[in-house]
C-alpha cells in the first residue's frame, strides 16, 4: 500500500477496482456526510479519482497508488469528416472505375443494405449527389458519383 492513501482511501479505491469495474459507487458505513465529501475530495485533488462523464472512476494514479498496473486503454485514431467512413464511400464512387457495393462493405464493414441506404437517403437526399449505376454483363454493378455536367446532359435527353 503507498503511503499517500489513508486506509479509508484505500478501502474505496480497492472497492471500486474490485467490485465495479473502476466505478468509485461504495463508502464505508463509517464514513457519512462531511466526512465522505472529505475523503471524496482529497481523493480527486490527489487525482486518484476523477469525474467521467457522470460517474467517478479510479484513474492510472488511483491504479499506481495500489500497486497496480492500470489496464490498457485503446485508444482511437480521431475520425475527422475527411476520415470518415462517409468520406470513404463518396471517394470510392468518384473514381472512374466507381466502386460496386461489396467493395464498399469491405471498406466500411457496413452491410449491403446499409450501403443501399446511405446511397438513397445521405448521399442522393441530404448531399445531392447523383448517382449512376452501371450493370455490367455476366457482372455486377458499378456505381459512380456522375458530374454536374453529365447528369445534366443525361436528364436533358
Amino acid at each position: 500500500m503507498s503511503s499517500k492513501l489513508t486506509p479509508t482511501q484505500h478501502a474505496i479505491l480497492t472497492h471500486a477496482l474490485a467490485q465495479t469495474q473502476g466505478k468509485v459507487l461504495w463508502f464505508p458505513d463509517a464514513l457519512k456526510g462531511g466526512a465522505k465529501d472529505k475523503v471524496t475530495e482529497s481523493l480527486r485533488k490527489g487525482g486518484f479519482i476523477a469525474q467521467v462523464k457522470r460517474e467517478t472512476v479510479v484513474t492510472k494514479a488511483g491504479y499506481e497508488a495500489l500497486g497496480l498496473k492500470p489496464p490498457f486503454i485503446e485508444h482511437r485514431a480521431v475520425r475527422t469528416r475527411e476520415t470518415s467512413k462517409q468520406a470513404t464511400v463518396i471517394a470510392m464512387l468518384k473514381r472512374t472505375e466507381g466502386a460496386t457495393i461489396d467493395q464498399i462493405c469491405e471498406a466500411t464493414g457496413w452491410q449491403p443494405h446499409t450501403v443501399r441506404g446511405a446511397f438513397s437517403g445521405t448521399l442522393k437526399k441530404k448531399l445531392g449527389l447523383q448517382i449512376a449505376a452501371v450493370k455490367i454483363p455476366g457482372s455486377t454493378t458499378v456505381y459512380r458519383v456522375e458530374s454536374s455536367a453529365s447528369a445534366a446532359s443525361s436528364r436533358s435527353t
